[in-house]
Protein backbone atom coordinates (compact mmCIF):
# COMPACT_ATOMS: atom_id res chain seq x y z
CA UNK A 1 0.00 0.00 0.00
CA UNK A 2 2.81 2.21 0.72
CA UNK A 3 4.17 1.84 -2.72
CA UNK A 4 0.84 2.15 -4.16
CA UNK A 5 0.59 5.22 -2.11
CA UNK A 6 4.27 6.60 -3.13
CA UNK A 7 3.55 6.02 -6.28
CA UNK A 8 0.34 7.84 -6.80
CA UNK A 9 1.61 10.71 -4.63
CA UNK A 10 4.75 11.31 -7.85
CA UNK A 11 2.55 10.69 -10.69
CA UNK A 12 0.48 14.02 -9.11
CA UNK A 13 3.56 16.01 -8.18
CA UNK A 14 5.05 15.72 -11.47
CA UNK A 15 2.01 16.24 -13.38
CA UNK A 16 1.11 19.14 -11.54
CA UNK A 17 4.92 20.13 -12.28
CA UNK A 18 4.25 20.01 -15.62
CA UNK A 19 1.10 21.70 -15.95
CA UNK A 20 2.45 24.66 -13.84
CA UNK A 21 5.34 25.08 -16.35
CA UNK A 22 7.80 24.29 -12.74
CA UNK A 23 9.47 21.20 -15.58
CA UNK A 24 10.11 23.93 -18.19
CA UNK A 25 13.38 26.02 -17.55
CA UNK A 26 12.22 28.80 -19.83
CA UNK A 27 9.43 29.37 -17.84
CA UNK A 28 11.06 29.38 -14.59
CA UNK A 29 13.80 31.83 -15.88
CA UNK A 30 11.24 34.33 -17.18
CA UNK A 31 9.82 34.36 -13.61
CA UNK A 32 13.34 34.86 -12.40
CA UNK A 33 13.75 37.57 -14.48
CA UNK A 34 12.82 40.48 -12.56
CA UNK A 35 14.45 43.39 -13.86
CA UNK A 36 13.26 41.82 -17.72
CA UNK A 37 10.42 40.33 -19.33
CA UNK A 38 8.84 38.70 -15.66
CA UNK A 39 6.51 36.72 -15.26
CA UNK A 40 4.37 36.13 -12.36
CA UNK A 41 2.59 33.10 -13.00
CA UNK A 42 4.87 30.81 -11.08
CA UNK A 43 3.73 33.27 -8.26
CA UNK A 44 0.50 32.21 -8.61
CA UNK A 45 1.56 28.44 -8.38
CA UNK A 46 3.93 28.90 -5.21
CA UNK A 47 1.42 30.80 -3.11
CA UNK A 48 -0.61 27.63 -3.35
CA UNK A 49 1.63 25.48 -3.18
CA UNK A 50 2.40 26.76 -0.12
CA UNK A 51 -1.24 27.51 0.97
CA UNK A 52 -1.82 23.85 0.91
CA UNK A 53 1.88 22.90 2.87
CA UNK A 54 1.07 25.20 5.35
CA UNK A 55 -2.77 23.60 5.91
CA UNK A 56 -0.81 20.22 5.49
CA UNK A 57 1.71 21.12 8.48
CA UNK A 58 -0.95 22.12 10.56
CA UNK A 59 -2.85 19.15 10.20
CA UNK A 60 0.18 17.17 10.73
CA UNK A 61 1.46 18.73 13.59
CA UNK A 62 -1.84 17.56 15.55
CA UNK A 63 -1.24 13.17 14.54
CA UNK A 64 1.50 11.07 16.20
CA UNK A 65 0.94 8.84 13.02
CA UNK A 66 0.84 9.31 9.17
CA UNK A 67 -2.63 8.77 7.24
CA UNK A 68 -0.57 5.21 6.41
CA UNK A 69 -0.01 4.47 10.01
CA UNK A 70 4.07 5.62 10.02
CA UNK A 71 5.61 7.51 12.28
CA UNK A 72 5.38 11.62 12.24
CA UNK A 73 8.72 13.29 11.35
CA UNK A 74 8.28 16.47 11.36
CA UNK A 75 11.12 19.00 11.41
CA UNK A 76 12.54 20.25 14.56
CA UNK A 77 15.60 22.67 13.71
CA UNK A 78 15.11 26.46 13.47
CA UNK A 79 18.32 27.60 13.61
CA UNK A 80 19.66 29.65 10.67
CA UNK A 81 23.11 28.84 10.66
CA UNK A 82 25.81 29.58 7.88
CA UNK A 83 25.17 26.15 6.27
CA UNK A 84 21.57 26.88 5.45
CA UNK A 85 22.45 30.43 4.12
CA UNK A 86 24.88 28.75 2.31
CA UNK A 87 23.08 26.17 1.00
CA UNK A 88 20.27 28.43 -0.14
CA UNK A 89 22.54 30.65 -1.91
CA UNK A 90 23.83 27.75 -3.67
CA UNK A 91 20.57 26.47 -4.36
CA UNK A 92 19.49 29.66 -5.72
CA UNK A 93 22.15 30.06 -7.88
CA UNK A 94 21.59 27.02 -9.61
CA UNK A 95 17.87 27.78 -10.10
CA UNK A 96 19.03 30.23 -11.56
CA UNK A 97 21.49 29.65 -13.83
CA UNK A 98 19.71 25.65 -14.68
CA UNK A 99 15.71 26.76 -14.29
CA UNK A 100 15.69 24.20 -12.94
CA UNK A 101 15.42 22.75 -9.48
CA UNK A 102 15.34 19.07 -7.88
CA UNK A 103 12.16 17.66 -8.44
CA UNK A 104 11.08 19.63 -11.98
CA UNK A 105 14.55 18.44 -12.87
CA UNK A 106 13.53 14.68 -12.29
CA UNK A 107 10.11 15.53 -13.96
CA UNK A 108 12.32 17.05 -17.27
CA UNK A 109 14.38 13.93 -17.18
CA UNK A 110 11.74 11.61 -17.74
CA UNK A 111 10.26 13.63 -20.61
CA UNK A 112 13.77 13.22 -22.35
CA UNK A 113 15.01 16.93 -21.54
CA UNK A 114 18.79 16.86 -22.37
CA UNK A 115 19.48 19.54 -20.17
CA UNK A 116 17.63 18.22 -16.93
CA UNK A 117 20.02 14.98 -17.82
CA UNK A 118 22.65 18.05 -17.89
CA UNK A 119 21.22 18.86 -14.27
CA UNK A 120 20.96 15.96 -12.35
CA UNK A 121 24.05 14.75 -13.58
CA UNK A 122 25.49 17.45 -11.80
CA UNK A 123 23.11 17.54 -8.68
CA UNK A 124 24.14 13.77 -8.34
CA UNK A 125 28.12 14.92 -8.19
CA UNK A 126 27.04 17.42 -5.96
CA UNK A 127 25.73 15.04 -3.26
CA UNK A 128 28.58 12.69 -3.76
CA UNK A 129 31.38 15.61 -3.35
CA UNK A 130 28.91 17.05 -0.08
CA UNK A 131 28.83 13.42 1.37
CA UNK A 132 32.46 13.30 0.64
CA UNK A 133 33.49 16.42 2.43
CA UNK A 134 30.84 15.94 5.59
CA UNK A 135 32.64 12.43 6.12
CA UNK A 136 35.79 14.04 6.01
CA UNK A 137 34.74 16.73 8.31
CA UNK A 138 33.21 14.25 10.78
CA UNK A 139 36.14 12.18 10.82
CA UNK A 140 39.08 14.99 11.08
CA UNK A 141 37.21 16.06 14.39
CA UNK A 142 35.73 13.59 15.66
CA UNK A 143 38.07 13.39 19.05
CA UNK A 144 40.49 10.92 20.11
CA UNK A 145 40.44 8.32 22.33
CA UNK A 146 43.39 8.53 25.25
CA UNK A 147 46.15 6.93 24.44
CA UNK A 148 47.41 4.47 27.54
CA UNK A 149 50.40 3.55 28.70
CA UNK A 150 50.80 0.04 28.93
CA UNK A 151 53.56 -1.09 31.47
Amino acid sequence: MTFLTALLSGLIFGFGLILSGMANPAKVLGFLDLAGQWDPSLAFVMAGAIAVGSVAFLLARRRTLSFLGGAMHLPTARDIDRRLVAGSLLFGIGWGIAGFCPGPALVALGMAEMKALVFVAAMIAGMIIFEILEHAGATGTKPRAPRRNRT
